[in-house]
């Protein structure tokens, strides 16, 4: 998944700042409301991985929370309603961390949640044999998001300047249909749109997956959980509990993936099948879910090594790449410390 960040984010974020109460109609659904409940308020784009808390709710893993949900497919929509109050969670990919943080928007980043291991594919067209054929030809990417990252680092690797090619800014079925028609040469396509434009245009190929090594052990390619500032300060004890909750739900779908699945599958209306080819409870190809240990792993906040050979902190460098590229893309002018940026300790005190 990639979050898709306009050249102009912070003036369309401003504006959308002003109209956030429109939004709220946008609100889809609260699921077994009962009054003598806490009300935790969760917004998140169409995504199976946004979906545990849903199985959380119905399996009644957090009986004293009654979790009330806003699905908007626009992130940048969900940000300003995290960043007015209107919501006090926000599932999302995590590249925004540092440009929220750079303008201090209110909110944080508490965890990462899981990493693309197979789901994203850089695809070029058939007559593109190696990193230079791209030399002067266009690369359709989500621009400020993680697709934009992934093929930078790509293209450096392979000796070829960023300067050299022209990324133009699709979004991912757009980009498929141009892939398939040959108006591009190459895109960086989660699935199953990679998938489907390897399916229909013969020769393509992928050039790089997320389930390669150095993307699984950089963990860049992943989702996060965003809380509000109002929310972890005034209400520490159920941001804590609706961390818990969120790994709970994951831990009930790591041993009961069908049920799980479903549940995930008819609250944002994915099949089943497409929800189990997504979420995959092991280490095989698909998004890894990370327990919460393995989450507070990941932000240094407790002992050991995470999955795929992740060290000890690992969110931590992970943030700065993100951040370099920022600055390099100028969508950022400086450097903002992961610190100032993040409240991990969520993780720990939900241990």
């Amino acid at each position: 998944m990639n979050l898709y960040i306009p050249k102009l984010i912070l003036k369309q974020f401003s504006r959308l700042l002003i109209f956030t109460a429109l939004f709220c109609s946008l609100v889809v659904g609260t699921i077994g409301t009962v009054s003598a409940k806490d009300k935790v308020r969760v917004g998140h784009f169409t995504w199976p991985g946004y979906g545990f808390l849903y199985v959380t709710q119905e399996k009644n893993l957090s009986p004293d929370i009654d979790f009330e949900f806003t699905i908007i497919e626009d992130p940048i929509q969900l940000f300003s309603l995290l960043s007015s109050g209107q919501l006090d969670v926000v599932f999302s990919t995590v590249e925004f961390g540092p440009i929220a943080t750079a303008e201090d928007m209110g909110f944080k980043l508490i965890s990462f949640t899981n990493l693309s291991n197979g789901t994203d594919n850089i695809v070029v067209r058939p007559d593109i044999k190696q990193a230079s054929d791209l030399i002067g030809q266009q690369i359709a990417v989500m621009e400020g998001g993680l697709s934009q990252i992934m093929v930078a680092i790509w293209l450096e690797q392979n000796g070829v300047s960023v300067d050299d090619v022209q990324m133009v800014n699709l979004i991912a079925g757009d980009a498929a249909a141009a892939m398939t028609s040959g108006q591009i040469a190459a895109a960086e396509l989660w699935d199953p749109f990679g998938a489907q434009v390897l399916a229909d245009l013969p020769g393509a190929r992928s050039v790089s997956n997320s389930r390669e090594e150095f993307w699984t052990k950089t963990g860049l390619i992943g989702d996060a959980i965003f809380m509000s500032d109002t929310f972890t300060m005034k209400n520490r004890d159920m941001a804590v509990k609706t961390t818990k909750a969120i790994f709970d739900g994951v831990e009930y779908w790591r041993k009961n993936p069908v049920e799980a699945g479903k549940i995930i599958g008819d609250a944002i209306g994915f099949s089943e099948e497409d929800v189990a080819s997504i979420l995959v409870p092991t280490e095989d190809n698909g998004i890894y879910m990370y327990s919460l240990e393995e989450a507070a792993r990941f932000c240094g906040v407790h002992p050991g090594e995470a999955p795929f050979g992740q060290p000890n902190g690992q969110a931590e460098a992970n943030w700065n790449t993100t951040n370099d590229w920022w600055i390099k893309f100028g969508f950022m002018t400086k450097k903002v410390d992961f610190k100032d940026g993040t409240d991990c300790a969520l993780l720990k005190e939900s241990l």
